[in-house]
Parts: C-alpha cells; sequence; structure tokens
C-alpha cells in the first residue's frame, strides 16, 4: 500500500473531551472545555492540560497552580461545547450552565458537581510550547459518582463520555478486548 505524504499537524485522535475548573475563590472560578489532556506518568500519576495564552484560564493556572479536570458523560455535551464557545471573562459559566462548583479534597479549584468523575490536579512544571503552555501535574485526588465504582475502586465499564475526534465529538464503542488480551492468544 503507497503512502502519501500530508502536512505535519495534530492527527492524533480521538482526544478527550472534558471540563477543566480552576480559580482558587468563588469569584474566580473559570470552566473551560480542553482536549489536549491525557496521562504522562503512572507513578506518580500525571496528567496535563494545555491553554493558549489568551484564556482566562492560563491565567488562573498560571497563578493558582491547581486543576481540576472533570470527565463528562455523553449527556452533557452540550454544556461542554458551550462551555469552550464563550469566554468566562463576559459569561458566569457556573450560573449560565447550570454547573454546581464543590469543595475538592486537595485543590482549591472546585469540582464540577454534575460530573462524575473529577481529577485533582496540582501544577509540578509549565511549558511554553508555542501555541499553548502545557501545565504537567501530578493527580492528588480522584472523586466518583458511587455509580462508576466496583468494590471501591473506580470502574468505567458503564461510563458513557465522549471524545474529539478532530473537532467531532463522537461517543466511544464497545470494548473489543482487555490489555494484555495478546499474550494469552496463539500468535499468528
Amino acid at each position: 500500500m503507497q503512502k502519501y505524504a500530508i502536512p505535519a499537524g495534530t492527527v492524533l485522535a480521538p482526544v478527550p473531551a472534558v471540563m477543566i475548573s480552576s480559580g482558587d475563590a468563588p469569584e474566580n472560578y473559570n470552566i473551560a472545555t480542553a482536549s489536549w489532556t491525557g496521562t504522562v506518568c503512572s507513578k506518580p500519576p500525571m496528567t496535563y492540560v494545555s491553554f493558549r495564552p489568551a484564556t482566562l484560564s492560563q491565567g488562573i493556572l498560571l497563578r493558582t497552580r491547581e486543576f481540576v479536570i472533570n470527565l463528562i458523560t455523553e449527556d452533557q455535551c452540550e454544556v461542554l461545547d458551550w462551555c469552550g464557545r464563550v469566554s468566562g471573562r463576559e459569561h458566569n459559566k457556573w450560573q449560565e450552565a447550570g454547573l454546581t462548583p464543590v469543595a475538592a479534597q486537595k485543590v482549591k479549584a472546585p469540582l464540577i458537581a454534575e460530573c462524575p468523575i473529577n481529577i485533582e490536579c496540582k501544577v509540578t512544571q509549565v511549558l511554553e510550547l508555542g501555541s499553548h503552555f502545557m501545565y504537567l501535574a501530578e493527580i492528588v485526588a480522584v472523586n466518583a459518582d458511587e455509580k462508576y465504582l466496583l468494590d471501591g475502586k473506580l470502574d468505567l465499564s458503564n461510563f458513557n463520555t465522549i471524545v474529539n475526534r478532530g473537532g467531532i465529538y463522537v461517543r466511544l464503542g464497545e470494548p473489543i478486548a482487555r490489555m494484555g488480551f495478546s499474550l494469552h492468544s496463539e500468535k499468528k
């Protein structure tokens, strides 16, 4: 099969579609939509989020060095999209989107009560990468609705989240295999 060269770009997809909450007091709480996020390390558990310099969240994260990644369900797609299209400088996203800030365990940034899983993060390093600043962060706490726990552990088997696939929100499909399955199957 012949391969064709195309311009370099952000073609790794899908990526998570999440809401990032930030701020250290109710008067400066903000919500931003992000897809530039993911896991970067297991021990310690670490993640990242990237923002453009012009965003309100950028200034808040530079100052507070804390944020919460709020995972959403499929039915929260519209509010996720809206929070990514309007600025917290002109809109109180919490009130207008009908979302509730809740105190976190270990960071000052609030959890979004309506989101079923909230990941509390403390920034360890800020990297200026070009169009975005990347905030590397240690995951210091995870909060989950009881519905997503099994024997006290996170169970995402019935979690209906969405991902961003090049500007299109997509629901995840059916599981096809568990990690490590190829070690127990016949080699072909």
